[in-house]
């Protein structure tokens, strides 16, 4: 998701994202230190999709505060 798509989500939405995408760094991973993983790029996306998310959840809560 591109970090416009990312801003459109509820904070809710975001949080649920968030998790998800940090099970999902842990399997990769996991999946790469045992040498199952073939694409090892992917260790390095979902690191900073996690960010994206983690950035603009901050972003919509620091919001919600000041308002």
């Amino acid at each position: 998701m591109k970090a416009n798509e990312i801003r459109e989500l509820s904070i809710e939405e975001l949080e649920k994202k968030l998790r998800d995408s940090r099970a999902d760094t842990l399997d990769i991973r996991l999946r790469k230190n045992s040498g199952q993983l073939e694409k090892t790029h992917e260790v390095t996306l979902k690191r900073k999709q996690v960010a994206r998310y983690e950035t603009i959840l901050t972003e919509k809560r620091a919001a919600k505060q000041a308002s």
